[in-house]
């Protein structure tokens, strides 16, 4: 079976086809989704999504480009969604000097307070980090490590900095680039990974694999970043879907059989 650790099926790029795109995922051997909070109001969709689908599981967290809406009462708030039953994660939260939507201090404050109410609610991390990997791995070392582990998504740095993740006990999320020509670093990424801390992931609606590049993503399209890590490690695409499946489960602290 594949577990997509990564996904946002409330983003409007699949209002047209959402129920019918997700019926599918049984048929294709997708046995578990986590949809991931971003926004508020991404949260709550999520929300929704893990309680019409018993194979689809919510994250809570405010993603760093929109961590200006927070204040202590919506922070209460997401306090009490995590302890909503379908909610495995706090993700996806982190830092975005990319776009820099929101200054880097705001960025941190907030990302540091989301660490911490996974802390307190005892649920796994999901990181999102872009062009802030040194500020992210720091934060994470400093504020979280040792405590309720989680995925560095969509990891981009350096196979060094990857290896210094796994010891601190994190799992590195692999999706659709590793499959590009030109994804030398992520290729790096996942040839000195150990097996046992690679889980995949779409963030569909973005980041299509190969030959899909620049169409929207789906759970449909995991056999295809399967298919690249095992060539990367000389294993076969079965065990790689093994292998990753009970790695996700173990990360997000799944204990006998997912519905499906």
């Amino acid at each position: 079976m594949i577990f997509d650790t990564h996904a946002h099926y409330d983003d409007e790029a699949f209002d047209e086809d959402r129920e019918e795109l997700l019926s599918q995922m049984a048929g294709a051997k997708v046995g578990a989704i986590v949809n991931m909070g971003a926004s508020l109001a991404g949260v709550e969709r999520s929300q929704q999504l893990a309680a019409r689908y018993p194979f689809i599981y919510a994250g809570v967290g405010v993603h760093p480009d929109e961590v200006g809406s927070l204040d202590e009462e919506k922070l209460r708030g997401l306090y009490e969604l995590c302890r909503s039953p379908k909610t495995v994660t706090v993700g996806e939260i982190g830092l975005d000097y990319y776009w820099d939507r929101e200054n880097h201090d705001t960025q941190k404050q907030w990302f540091v307070r989301q660490l911490q109410m996974a802390k307190d609610v005892d649920l796994p991390v999901n990181i999102h980090s872009r062009d802030a990997a040194q500020d992210t791995f720091d934060i994470m070392k400093t504020e979280h490590a040792g405590t309720t582990g989680g995925i560095i998504h969509c990891f981009s740095a350096s196979a060094q900095m990857a290896r210094e993740y796994v010891k601190l006990g994190y799992y590195i999320g692999v999706g659709g680039v590793v499959t590009f020509k030109n994804a030398r670093v992520m290729k790096e990424v996942v040839a000195e990974v150990p097996m046992d801390h690679i889980v995949i992931e779409t963030d569909c609606p973005y980041l299509a694999p190969a030959p899909h590049r620049g169409k929207r993503n789906s759970s449909l399209y995991l056999p295809l970043v399967i298919e690249a890590i095992a060539g990367i490690k000389g294993l076969s695409p079965q065990e790689v879907e093994k292998i990753t499946w009970e790695n996700a489960r173990r990360v997000y602290r799944f204990s006998g059989n997912i519905p499906l």
